[in-house]
């Protein structure tokens, strides 16, 4: 698949990237990409939610009343999860919601992704570039002038570009990541994704490993 090149303006370089068959023209398989977004939230997930259980509550002891005759249910102490600040049944408790997938797996929900994108003509290839400074401007003025200011946007930047990724952070629509960091949910996330020339040659090698 060839697609122009455009610089930061919006316009067209002259220059064409072919976008390899083999990773953005594959057949989309779509329990792959399930398994690979499902594994990608997961590990979102911090897993810190506690509840006391009964043994952790401070409190005294000691039984409430005679274990019978008294006409109501028995009770232990006011520990006890029937009681107002008792402890909780089955509560929460941290842990680890992350899971492994085969590495072939997660390339193949990748290919899928970006085939999908493919297909809908939903990619866009930048020259390299990067901004002197940090503005906010400067990044809107860039979707602006691509016109995908109303879509959500994922850029992907062969390396770390603190200019860039600062210049992007106040806008809600706008997400800046390097190739090495590229994931299935931020691609289907989002509704145009913008490759820069180097950052396809990082994915190309990524892919060929």
């Amino acid at each position: 698949m060839e697609v122009s090149v455009l610089n930061i303006s919006g316009k067209e370089t002259g220059a064409k990237v072919q976008l390899p068959e083999a990773i953005f023209g594959v057949q989309p398989n779509d329990h792959a990409i399930y398994l690979d977004v499902k594994q990608y939230l997961a590990n979102q997930r911090q897993g810190t939610h506690k509840s006391k259980q009964r043994n952790e509550i401070a409190g005294s002891t000691r039984k409430l009343y005679k274990q019978k005759g008294t006409g109501g249910a028995r009770a232990g102490n006011i520990k006890s999860p029937l009681f107002n600040g008792g402890g909780r049944v089955f509560g929460p408790q941290p842990r680890d919601y992350s899971f492994k997938l085969n590495k072939k797996l997660k390339q193949l929900a990748r290919r899928s992704a970006l085939s999908y994108k493919a297909q809908d003509n939903s990619i866009v290839v930048l020259e390299d570039f990067s901004f002197d400074t940090i503005k906010t401007k400067n990044y809107a003025k860039l979707v602006s002038d691509l016109n995908v200011a109303t879509e959500k946007t994922l850029l992907v930047l062969p390396a770390a570009n603190n200019n860039v990724y600062l210049s992007s952070r106040n806008l809600k629509k706008s997400k800046v990541i390097t190739a090495d960091q590229l994931n299935t949910y931020d691609v289907l996330n989002a509704g145009k994704l913008i490759l820069t020339t180097g950052s396809v040659k990082l994915l190309e090698e990524a892919f060929a490993k």
